[in-house]
């Protein structure tokens, strides 16, 4: 099959505007999340093979939390619909959909040099890099008046042949405004853009395994979609990304003699790990209780700082570190009536949390003996 498209050259990029009958696009799309209308009915999301790194990658963003699609998507979908319903002398998708398929199309130009042609259909289903609200929208709308759907065509944007880290790089670029993908949530996007400086990208790697790795203490605790998760979680995955990549870069020199992959990454991770293994023995009922303050941002990242400290003193061996270091950090647990909800911001006095973070790492660095380090 092919369609009459437009080709656009940007630099060294060509790629494609078109407009799809409605009909025939909502059968060549990958929808990579679930959606629900209010009549009842939904739009069931495509399975991922797990060697399919482009939609593991926007399915992972999509459905990165629970409550994020069920509540949200459900009222944008709604309120899109309902614009659909009432457009009538504007046009109910003025806005292009963004598309993405791995297969180089043909384009046949005309010879007139105005740059329009056939282009031909992919033969898998289009990626949605931007416009999953809008056509699931379009999916309800299409189901309740179908003949109405039919007469709407979609502009759409086709970008063919690119490989996938050109498709996830558009997928962030396009969904890292203030309004889409939280910037908690853009630090697991780092490695997937090629624009991301390789420091931050390791950094991210050990973000990542904090948050997913079965063996990590802060494993779901970590909040990638800022105000938006309902879920109990410690700690925005920006904070904590924030003072793992401040370690990372006081220790850069290092990593980059040493190799700066995701197995080096890991290394770092272990250490991170392990340390916060030691820690909730050491705080025993306090850590994770919500009378206390020890599992609240601002105690979790001075403890990434007193981390940093300590694994520049005492990095090895890694048998037996989570032993050693809760032994080296005993003294807190004598301490942990300071850490009570009740008084808290009097006991650590400051003007802002950077100000009282500090106080904290310095704290309880002193509390366990260990020297505070420079950033430098």
């Amino acid at each position: 099959m092919t369609m009459i498209a437009t080709q656009i050259r940007q630099k060294d990029a060509l790629f494609y505007f078109a407009s799809y009958p409605s009909e025939k696009l909502l059968g060549k799309v990958r929808f990579m999340s679930r959606f629900y209308s209010e009549e009842g009915g939904g739009i069931t999301p495509e399975a991922v093979p797990e060697e399919d790194d482009i939609a593991t990658f926007i399915a992972r963003v999509e459905r990165s939390d629970k409550s994020f699609q069920r509540e949200l998507s459900r009222s944008k979908v709604k309120a899109i619909r309902n614009f659909y319903d009432t457009a009538v002398t504007q046009p109910p998708i003025p806005g292009t959909v963004l598309l993405f398929t791995p297969q180089k199309l043909h384009f046949e130009a005309w010879t007139d040099g105005s740059g329009v042609g056939r282009l031909q259909e992919p033969g898998e289903n289009f990626y949605i890099i931007d416009g999953q609200h809008r056509l699931a929208a379009l999916e309800f709308y299409a189901r309740t008046h179908p003949d109405e759907a039919k007469s709407i065509g979609v502009p759409c944007i086709i970008f063919d042949g690119g490989s996938e880290d050109f498709a996830t790089e558009m997928f962030v670029i396009i969904n890292s405004t203030p309004t889409r993908i939280n910037k908690s949530h853009l630090v697991d996007l780092y490695e997937k853009v090629s624009w991301a400086e390789p420091d931050r990208r390791f950094a991210a790697h050990i973000a990542e395994m904090l948050y997913s790795s079965d063996d990590s203490p802060l494993r779901y605790r970590i909040n990638r979609l800022g105000g938006r998760s309902k879920q109990e979680k410690w700690i925005l995955q920006a904070e904590l990304f924030n003072e793992v990549h401040r370690w990372v870069k006081r220790r850069w020199t290092k990593i980059l003699a040493d190799g700066t992959d995701k197995r080096h990454a890991a290394i770092y991770y272990e250490i991170i790990r392990d340390f916060f293994k030691a820690t909730a023995r050491v705080w025993g009922e306090a850590w994770g209780s919500t009378d206390f303050m020890v599992t609240k941002p601002v105690t979790l990242k001075a403890m990434v700082r007193v981390c940093a400290d300590l694994a520049t003193s005492e990095p090895e061996p890694s048998d037996g570190r989570v032993d050693r270091w809760t032994a080296r950090l005993a003294p807190w647990a004598e301490q942990v009536q300071e850490f009570r909800n009740n008084g808290f911001y009097e006991r650590f006095p400051a003007k802002g949390q950077v100000e009282r973070v500090t106080k904290i790492h310095r704290e309880l660095a002193k509390y366990a003996g260990i020297a505070v380090k420079g950033r430098g």
